[in-house]
């Protein structure tokens, strides 16, 4: 039997123009065959609130970015389109996303967990794990935010990195693309990372295009500009839209134009050290931060600062870092110019966050198939002079083309200040994310940071209140699981919620939120227990003093475990050497401390 058709195919497939498109939206109800897999159309109600704004949406997502990366979070680089949007709208100390892109993008996406939709690991792994919720790919028995708007009218478009869908699939490789899961308009890449001046499988909606020859071409830019034009048009037309704008900034590799770089040249001298303690000081000083929920420790993999290897090189690993998310900023100013040009701005939903946790990740210069070589590193660079220096080497400087470093662990520890671990984990360190929220006609502007917490998954629930829209309890391949989310609607009026017991796992990393209540383990660690609200940086484990809390927490995972099929770590054909986190410490950290 042949594999159900995504949900949305029936609705893209015609790729309706913007003249005709609130027709189809209005009569969908009455000619949408229910074919398998396919959604069909409600007329568009707005969810029995006739008389409440239904707001423009856009969802802004960077990469690999940690806690602490943007001013409005307690960094020094300069942001200021997005600390202006904090300003004048809301921050929310305590978001939850899960440790790794794919399954972060699967939960944000359709409002349920990543195991629950293919997505225990990454889309690289399709056919490579025996299990559903492991498939790589996304299920055709759930749905998107863009096909759910899509039934009440919304207008759907997205600019950036996928990373849903498996390029290995021999059978309709593409029916997981934007295209055919909800997107009216696509440009980006369907791959997780890339170069930043020569960036592999860029599409345009279903096809592949070339890079432009263009010298000056950063993809970063490319993003933010692709997602402006999206404004502008679909302003156009009367009805709402949902934009989803997701730069790949600031993964690996480490390139950003260097008149940029240049800005940072010196501001890193002073070393990983003394920069926490400057932003740990400032989330403190701005309410971010409780003065009582302590700095961790510095990674005991990682040097002093004063024992470091080579801090010319190591400051310019950071410098760069710097440079790609104030561009990343810019890219952010850029959309907003056209949301105000198109007047529509005070009805205009803006949410900002990261897709995990900052990245510890050390690029081995050994092992370059590791990363997928030539898919995310190319061999060349555009122009075809000069050949691509993988891995992290003292002796080349990251920023240029034919660069392809990371950040590495001690500003990665930097970036998720003043906590634990990082992407891959189930710390706060790995989970936490910055999160912004701005909508002039929705939210009033609110100076005290709220640390009610939420999560992803809610990101679903509240678009979908917000639309009017209905979300559905089946498509024809099958029932579609109920929304894990709660609508983040209070919080925006600036009152309270009680958020239920949120789950993560991946790679064996295993942890439950309940209430103020964590209970966590690093694979294969025993579990522990923290008390949030008076230790979020997790030094004080509880799991002693607590037993009976804690073993009814592990008990409510368990029971998760069972009901989202999570199977035990490692799988059976987990790869040798990526079970248990094995990973080797270049020869760079291995100084004294």
């Amino acid at each position: 039997m042949s594999e159900a058709k995504p949900v949305s195919a029936a609705v893209t497939a015609t790729q309706p123009t913007r003249r005709t498109f609130l027709k189809q939206t209005a009569t969908a109800a009455a000619t949408l065959a229910v074919a398998p897999g396919v959604l069909a159309a409600p007329k568009p109600e707005h969810g029995g609130k006739p008389d409440a704004p239904r707001p423009n949406i856009i969802l802004f997502l960077v990469d690999d970015m940690g806690y602490s990366d943007i001013g409005c979070f307690g960094s020094e680089i300069a942001t200021p389109h997005l600390d202006a949007l904090a300003a004048s709208g809301m921050r929310m100390s305590q978001w939850y996303n899960n440790p790794r892109c794919c399954p972060s993008r699967a939960s944000i996406m359709t409002g349920l967990y990543s195991h629950q939709v293919g997505f225990g690991m990454m889309a690289d792994d399709v056919g490579h794990y025996p299990y559903p919720q492991y498939a790589g790919d996304l299920s055709s028995k759930c749905v998107t935010i863009p096909e759910v708007l899509k039934t009440a009218g919304y207008q759907t478009a997205m600019s950036g990195k996928w990373h849903l869908a498996a390029l290995d699939r021999k059978d309709n490789p593409k029916q997981n693309w934007p295209r055919q899961r909800g997107f009216d308009k696509y440009y980006g890449t369907i791959i997780g990372a890339g170069s930043y001046f020569n960036p592999n499988y860029l599409v345009r909606d279903n096809d592949r295009i070339d890079v432009p020859k263009d010298p000056g071409f950063y993809y970063t830019d490319a993003i933010a500009e692709n997602a402006a034009g999206f404004v502008t048009e679909m302003s156009k037309a009367d009805a709402p839209y949902f934009l989803y704008c997701a730069f790949t900034a600031p993964h690996w590799p480490l390139q950003a134009p260097e008149e940029l770089t240049q800005k940072y040249a010196d501001r890193y001298n002073g070393g990983w050290d003394k920069l926490r303690d400057e932003r740990h000081a400032k989330q403190i000083s701005m309410g971010l931060l409780r003065p009582e929920w302590k700095m961790t420790p510095r990674d005991p993999r990682v040097p002093a600062w004063d024992n470091a290897f080579d801090k010319t090189w190591e400051a310019r690993r950071m410098a760069v870092y710097a440079a790609m998310i104030e561009r990343m900023d810019a890219g952010v100013g850029k959309v907003m110019e056209q949301v105000k040009a198109s007047g529509k701005a005070d009805n205009t939903l803006i949410v900002f966050m990261s897709d995990n946790g900052g990245n510890s990740e050390e690029l081995d210069p050994r092992h370059p198939v590791k990363w997928n070589r030539p898919n995310y590193v190319p061999y060349k660079t555009k122009d075809g002079r000069r050949d691509v220096t993988f891995g992290n080497r003292p002796d080349v400087y990251p920023g240029d083309e034919d660069t392809y470093l990371s950040v590495g662990i001690p500003w990665g520890n930097v970036a998720n200040t003043p906590f634990k671990l990082y992407k891959h984990f189930t710390r706060e360190g790995g989970i936490s994310s910055p999160f912004i929220a701005n909508w002039p006609k929705g939210i009033q502007p609110q100076d005290k940071i709220t640390e009610q917490w939420g999560h992803e998954t809610d990101l679903m629930a509240t678009f979908v209140s917000l639309a009017g829209a209905k979300y559905p309890t089946s498509v024809a391949a099958g029932a579609v699981p109920p929304m894990v989310g709660e609508t983040l609607e209070p919080i925006f009026k600036g009152g309270t919620r009680d958020r239920k017991p949120c789950y993560w796992e991946h790679e064996g990393n295993k942890a439950v939120r309940d209430g103020n209540w964590k209970a966590v383990t690093t694979f294969p660690t025993a579990w522990e227990l923290y008390d949030l609200n008076a230790d979020r940086t997790e030094m004080n484990d509880l799991a002693k003093t607590e037993p009976d809390r804690l073993t009814k927490m592990i008990r409510m995972w368990e029971d998760w475990e069972q009901k989202i099929g999570v199977q035990p770590w490692p799988l059976p054909s987990t790869p040798k050497g990526e079970g248990g986190h094995e990973y080797d410490v270049p020869p760079y950290l291995k100084n004294p401390v």
